[in-house]
């Protein structure tokens, strides 16, 4: 992790090297443009991906070892793998009871995700667990990618993937067939996408730089197809599809975009960076929202192709007129003003539930699954699934959360407020719902901030090794980097300690009552 952090745009290795040759007749780009506008350096690292790799194999084994116990469904279970199961034989979610369309409230793109593991594996615990293994690995995949372009290091980049390994709420939603992991996973990808559309940003300035762009001479922006915007607006759509609550990072991923290629701008040179270009950014915007709008329609197509969904022919039902296409986009208009009165209606209160203040302390966590049955060898056994986040590094959020923002002013550093937003992104609108209309909540929904609020505690551990020189390696390494190194190996060892030690109730692993009392650190609040 360079610190430079210092400077907002000074933070990795060049595209090309310090004096690259400029073509005859093209004014030199100056130095300190080049370095504002560098990115990660595009060679192909193997070391990174050989890192990558280990730990995606050792998430993978954790997450579908045994992934076909406990046996049945287990806490929502009851609902998302029966509505995939009936939309695999019906194309929309149906109701056994009266053989006809289920109500449901969730988009469908979730539930067909699952169907995909039950067509391959029937209706059963691994066939409707496979998807969300799946997506639980590859959130670890993508993170890993994510924090390696972010810091420059494949120490951090490793520290990022085995952190999300190590964790147990994580773990436990992927090996439970909820919807939460899937949104978790687009959204992580949508912001991945947005960093690389920063970098390909930054790239495209550089060369037209190198090729003799003047912003001094020359009015005109040159065009630049932001084609990574473009993709993050199709995992958005593909997030919105999961779960609306996707809808809460909407205006702050969008502002980062926008601050992001101000900021390019600037650094290359032109003069009114807010101003110049914005227009061509807030048109790009609304491109990628488009395509966003076209992915969640198309995950209702199991909807539009059949007659059977739920509110299908709402307007010929109630003597309406009911065009092609306009009728039935009006009918799923109206479907979702049902889903939304449901959703802001919802305040029934539940064992389980808990507010948004409660999650990143660990205040009230899920109990997924128990049994008192089966032979342990004590006179009193148990058996629980408890969605927990392991302690250790759940407890780290809130601090690392304030270090971020101290080191974001100090060091002006992009990387920070980019983190920064997305972990309030993905918090903030839950505090307002809670206290705007007391809303029923569980902790499960802070899973799609959980990403950044891991990279959050990377930065921290980055920013704690790096002496304001950057880092050294060989003999002339400071006694900074070896104290940070340390300290973030002795992080990383008590946090795998910590997920040891619960690892039987992310699992549902029988043991004697006393053995799993002991685990309960925070008595009632936990059971």
């Amino acid at each position: 992790m360079t610190t430079a952090a210092t400077a907002e745009n000074d933070l990795t290795t060049p595209d090309s090297p310090t004096g690259a040759e400029q073509p005859t007749g093209v004014r030199a780009v100056p130095e300190i443009v080049r370095r504002r506008l560098s990115t990660l350096d595009q060679r192909f690292n193997p070391y990174s991906w050989i890192v990558t790799a280990i730990i995606v194999v050792i998430a993978a084994i954790l997450r579908f070892s045994g992934l076909s116990r406990p046996k049945g469904y287990i806490f929502d279970e009851v609902y998302y793998p029966t509505d995939a199961w009936d939309m695999l034989q019906h194309g929309v979610e149906w109701d056994e009871k009266t053989n006809g369309p289920a109500y449901v409230v969730h988009p469908p793109l979730g539930k067909w995700l699952i169907a995909f593991g039950e067509h391959f594996f029937g209706n059963t615990e691994l066939g409707w667990r496979f998807s969300t293994a799946v997506a639980g690995t590859l959130m670890i995949l993508v993170l890993i990618r994510v924090a390696y372009r972010l810091f420059h290091s494949i120490v951090l980049a490793g520290t990022a993937g085995l952190l999300m390994t190590l964790d147990g709420f994580q773990l436990v939603l992927s090996r439970t067939s909820l919807l939460d992991i899937f949104l978790g996973l687009f959204i992580l990808l949508t912001f991945a996408a947005m960093v690389l559309d920063r970098d390909h940003y930054r790239r495209s300035w550089q060369r037209h730089l190198d090729s003799g762009y003047d912003p001094a001479t020359t009015a005109r922006l040159p065009l630049i197809v932001p084609w990574w915007l473009l993709v993050a607006g199709i995992t958005f759509g593909m997030a919105c599809g999961v779960k609306w609550s996707a809808l809460f990072f909407a205006p702050f991923f969008a502002a980062l975009v926008i601050v992001w290629r101000v900021q390019a701008r600037r650094s290359a040179g032109i003069r009114g960076p807010i101003i110049a270009g914005i227009l061509g950014d807030l048109g790009w915007l609304v491109l990628a929202f488009v395509l966003t709008f076209l992915v969640y329609l198309a995950s209702w197509t199991g909807w539009f192709v059949t007659d059977t969904g739920y509110f299908r022919h709402y307007r010929e039902a109630n003597g309406m007129s009911e065009p092609p296409i306009i009728g039935a986009l009006l009918n799923l208009a109206h479907y979702h003003s049902e889903a939304y009165n449901f959703h802001s209606g919802l305040t029934e209160k539940h064992t389980y539930q808990s507010w948004p203040w409660q999650w990143l302390l660990l205040g009230r966590p899920v109990a997924f699954y128990w049994n008192g049955n089966g032979d342990c060898g004590a006179s009193n056994c148990a058996a629980e699934i408890l969605l927990l986040g392991t302690p250790i590094l759940w407890w780290s959020f809130l601090p690392a959360l304030g270090a971020l923002v101290w080191f974001g002013i100090a060091r002006r550093d992009w990387r920070a407020y980019a983190i920064f937003t997305g972990a309030v992104a993905g918090l903030l609108p839950w505090f307002y719902f809670a206290v705007a209309d007391g809303r029923t909540m569980f902790s499960f929904y802070v899973l799609p901030a959980l990403p950044f609020l891991i990279l959050a505690v990377v930065y921290v551990l980055g920013a704690i090794m790096t002496p304001p020189t950057g880092l050294v390696a060989g003999p002339s390494r400071s006694d900074r980097q070896l104290v940070g190194t340390v300290v973030l190996t002795t992080f990383v060892v008590l946090v795998a300690l910590c997920f040891a030690y619960f690892y039987p109730v992310f699992v549902g692993t029988l043991m004697p009552y006393d053995d799993w009392s002991v685990r309960m650190w925070l008595g009632s609040r936990w059971i």
